[in-house]
């Protein structure tokens, strides 16, 4: 058995004293007797004191030469490479992703940080041509200073990588509020970053909950010590977020929930179409903000995606997620009951395939094939809910658990405004064989990340990732994109001419005559 963690925040350096007098135990979903760190959770006052501590921090910390804060993206890229089947072992256990799944996500921050370390050579600026003579104009990106940076726990270290990775680089310090449920495997990654070179004061990282933590950024913004927020989470939250942050005159970056759907056309591969389906739609149990919410599929091809798609979903190896399996447990018991409720959705009109039962795979409502013991932890059927109408709230809303619905459209306008009806727009997919199908899809749908016969899951860390509408407000993550979030804009103008040129009053003007016309030729 590995050793429970005792953890707490870590503020300039130094491991907090105090805090909210709250405990919260981070357990194992696949086993939940099983607690994998006991964390001691701050207070609003403790949140605010951390990014007090990056204001100092961050001074120096920018002084520091681009290429060289790379170099230190570069050690941490090295670090957690060298560290990867810890880390990914840890993500397992602690949220209960599939181990292949976990390796990928530790793959992400390597990726992440790959791209990265090169941006330290390349933070661009602009020489532009004056409009007077003896003058010369520049741009340059500067950091915006202290970011809080607030994630969720079903991607614990590759999520938070993509904020935390560009900040540094681009010379902010950072205010770390990782998900309680995901405490150790974010103090493992703040861990290889300290270790990399990251200043501790650079980057501090505080354990809160919800409450504390909302009250914390408030007090931080009121007082001036926090510059940028990047939130991860629900877009309930994210409303609040941006209202807080609004307030401030400050302009949050905000990757929030999805409804993802996927088209399926007359011409599709079903097959591919299928294998699509099943991996986006119960990857991480669904549980991802890109995993798939609506299957449109074209009325002529219904009944056999159907009959293949039932067919997939209960072939799928589901159960302890050390194992090969598609998914595991829910995240954690919060996430369980939430899942619950949205069982609770599903209508008379609605058919259920997919499994042998509904909700949690118990005993006495078992799942064909499963692998391990369910009774140790949150397992739950998956389920695919045929005749979904698109005023079902399980159509317009995001589910965050197994379950994906199923509704037919019969011509592509139609099905582009059933994708767009739920107002998220993060992802979305359409599996096809003519391209003009695609590009339609493409240009009609309000999603901020499209793909053409592949899955709504899957960002590549050089792609920008971001959603629009109820799933965030326009703001990217990943690649150079992320760089205009933790970056602002400066223009300078250096006059040498030795007076004072003013613009738009003296500047040299051409006098043209523009009632010349060419003599008129002779008809031939």
């Amino acid at each position: 058995m590995v050793p429970m963690q005792q953890l707490a925040s870590v503020i300039d350096g130094a491991v907090i004293d105090g805090g909210s007098g709250v405990e919260y135990s981070s357990r194992n979903p696949s086993r939940t007797d099983e607690v994998v760190a006991s964390v001691r959770l701050a207070s609003a006052e403790d949140f605010r004191r951390a990014a007090e501590s990056a204001r100092r921090a961050q001074r120096d910390w920018a002084q520091v030469p681009a290429p060289v804060r790379g170099r230190v993206i570069a050690n941490l890229g090295r670090l957690v490479e060298a560290n990867k089947a810890a880390l990914a072992a840890l993500v397992t256990r602690e949220i209960g992703k599939p181990a292949g799944e976990a390796l990928g996500e530790v793959q992400e921050i390597v990726d992440t940080c790959d791209f990265f370390l090169g941006e330290g050579r390349r933070l661009y600026g602009q020489t532009v041509p004056s409009e007077m003579p003896d003058k010369q104009l520049f741009t340059f990106r500067v950091p915006v200073g202290v970011a809080a940076v607030i994630t969720a726990g079903n991607f614990p270290v590759a999520v938070p990588s993509w904020y935390l990775v560009p900040a540094l680089l681009c010379g902010n310090a950072v205010v770390w509020k990782p998900a309680e449920y995901a405490a150790a495997s974010a103090r493992a990654l703040a861990e290889l970053a300290w270790r990399a070179g990251v200043p501790a004061g650079v980057l501090n990282l505080v354990f809160a909950d919800g409450p504390a933590t909302y009250d914390g950024l408030e007090q931080a913004l009121v007082a001036g010590v926090v510059d940028k927020v990047g939130f991860t989470g629900s877009s309930a939250v994210g409303t609040r977020i941006g209202e807080l942050c609004g307030r401030h005159l400050q302009s949050p970056c905000l990757e929030l929930g999805g409804k993802n759907p996927m088209v399926i056309t007359p011409d599709a591969e079903l097959d591919l179409a299928v294998e699509g389906a099943l991996f986006s739609g119960y990857g991480t149990a669904g549980q991802r903000c890109t995993s798939l919410g609506s299957v449109i599929v074209h009325a002529d091809v219904h009944d056999e995606f159907i009959r293949r798609f039932d067919a997939a979903v209960r072939a799928a190896r589901i159960g302890e997620p050390t194992g090969d399996v598609l998914y595991g447990p829910l995240l954690d018991e919060k996430f369980a009951d939430g899942f619950e409720k949205v069982l609770g959705w599903i209508a008379a009109h609605h058919q259920v395939l997919g499994s042998s039962a509904v909700g949690r795979i118990t005993a006495s409502a078992p799942r064909d094939g499963f692998v391990g013991d369910p009774s140790t932890g949150l397992y739950y059927h998956p389920v695919v809910l045929d005749g979904v109408r698109p005023g079902d709230e399980v159509f317009q809303q995001e589910t965050f658990g197994p379950l994906v619905g199923v509704t037919t459209y019969r011509e592509l306008d139609e099905a582009i405004e059933l994708a767009n009806a739920p107002g998220y727009g993060l992802s979305a997919a359409i599996y096809t064989t003519d391209p003009r199908s695609a590009f339609r899809f493409r240009a009609g749908i309000g999603a901020g990340m499209v793909s053409v016969n592949n899955s709504t899951s899957g960002a590549e860390a050089h792609l920008p990732f971001g959603g629009n509408g109820r799933s965030g407000n326009g703001s990217r993550q990943s690649g150079i994109w992320v760089l205009d979030q933790f970056t602002r804009w400066q223009s300078m103008n250096w006059d040498y001419s030795g007076k004072l040129q003013k613009a738009q009053m003296d500047v040299a003007t051409v006098e043209p005559d523009l009632d010349y016309r060419l003599p008129s030729q002779p008809e031939s």
